[in-house]
């Protein structure tokens, strides 16, 4: 059985994410954020590091706990109530936590945008939502019926919990040119990006209700395939990185929200 020093798979990920270079939002603190004492001997990766996720690696025994969302969105806070519990049974089970936002999000072969591009059968040719100068989602061209693209995204939104909502589909009417940005990615700003690119075709995890109105006034179609479905992938390809690059075995955690 595999057993890897925590520190070396770290560095191995940190590497691989560029987690040092791509800017993230304060709370994120990409990297490790809770520590073990012994070697990683099994990984579970999951979207969230919540209590459901915590209690599911320490049934399948899991020392390392990989997500996109981790743990510390807030600030510093106090360790009560919630708080308390989840790093009560971290340490309690020694479980480290390895976290990775927008570095994932990113990523050009593991990313959650290009994953799901390739889900969709949708090739890259650019980047799209631009976050402190850098592409966090992509874009490209294609020549699709959009009620076909649709068809596509929903068996991704069912197949993760959830369900995929659209503005702006119209019978006939075909993809030309498509953006994509995983998570919450529907914006005034991304919306204001996709229409000076020419984008048809906005698709997203999530976005509040005015950005449903904002897209209808600028004829662009929005495909909102659910913030959790849309970032399942990176971390599934964390975990068989882990697995190619250290042979360890590795659980995905599901946990939809149905968001």
């Amino acid at each position: 059985m595999a057993s890897i020093p925590l520190a070396e798979v770290a560095a191995h990920l940190d590497a691989l994410l560029r987690t040092s270079d791509v800017p993230d939002y304060p709370g994120a603190h990409n990297g490790v954020q809770v520590e073990n004492t012994n070697p990683v001997t099994r990984v579970a990766v999951a979207v969230d590091a919540s209590l459901h996720t915590i209690e599911a690696a320490i049934k399948q025994k899991a020392n390392l706990l990989v997500v996109h969302h981790g743990l510390f969105w807030s600030g510093m806070q106090p360790l009560r109530g919630r708080a308390y519990d989840r790093i009560r049974l971290l340490i309690t089970h020694d479980i480290a936590v390895y976290s990775s936002h927008l570095p994932l999000d990113l990523h050009p072969t593991l990313g959650n945008n290009v994953l799901l591009a390739q889900a969709l059968h949708l090739q890259p040719s650019g980047g799209f939502a631009q976050f402190q100068s850098v592409a966090v989602g992509v874009m490209g061209i294609a020549d699709v019926d959009m009620e076909e693209l649709a068809v596509r995204a929903d068996v991704i939104a069912r197949s993760e919990g959830g369900h995929l909502v659209c503005v702006g589909l119209t019978p006939g009417r075909r993809t030309r040119r498509w953006a994509l940005c995983t998570g919450a990615g529907a914006s005034s700003d991304t919306l204001r990006e996709a229409a000076a690119a020419g984008v048809d075709t906005l698709i997203v995890g999530e976005g509040p209700h005015h950005t449903g109105v904002e897209a209808a006034e600028l004829g662009i179609a929005v495909l909102y395939v659910g913030h959790y479905a849309t970032e399942t992938f990176g971390v599934r390809a964390l975990g068989a990185e882990l697995a190619r690059r250290f042979e360890l075995p590795w659980t995905f955690l599901t946990a939809p929200t149905g968001l």
